[in-house]
């Protein structure tokens, strides 16, 4: 007989700041920027209805979604569903969101590129009625 192994991949991590985030969020660091990665490397875990704000990487950034399942939307985009063992390859300065469902945590791996020193630009919070106006353009199809 055997048993499932439940643990997550990584550590919760700490907390992040509602700066950037709507509910709880959480990074585990993996990879910072040093002489050989121009990019940094973590694990952020979401629980369930938390999400970023609208944001954009001026050199793009890949998902790996290791847990749960959640949204992707691009601006002016319909939302998609992702789930545990998606990949996602955001184009540089595509403003988008990301974050869990609304019954569900969501963990994944963000590869964030650098330009020059910047690898994010935070934008304006992702509101509950467009959080839940995401929910429903995937529930209507």
């Amino acid at each position: 007989m055997t048993t499932e192994n439940n643990d997550t991949l990584f550590p919760k991590g700490n907390k992040l700041p509602n700066d950037w985030f709507s509910g709880e969020a959480f990074l585990t660091a993996l990879i910072a920027r040093d002489k050989n990665n121009e990019f940094s490397a973590g694990s952020v875990s979401f629980d369930a209805k938390a999400r970023t704000n609208w944001h954009t990487h001026p050199k793009g950034q890949v998902l790996l979604v290791t847990e749960g399942q959640g949204y992707y939307q691009e601006k002016n985009q319909p939302a998609k569903i992702i789930k545990k063992g998606d990949v996602i390859n955001i184009p540089e300065d595509v403003e988008h969101w990301h974050g869990a469902s609304e019954n569900t945590n969501m963990t994944h791996i963000a590869i964030t590129n650098y330009k020059d020193d910047l690898q994010v630009t935070w934008l304006q919070v992702v509101t509950d009625e467009e959080y839940q106006s995401a929910i429903a353009s995937i529930s209507n199809k």
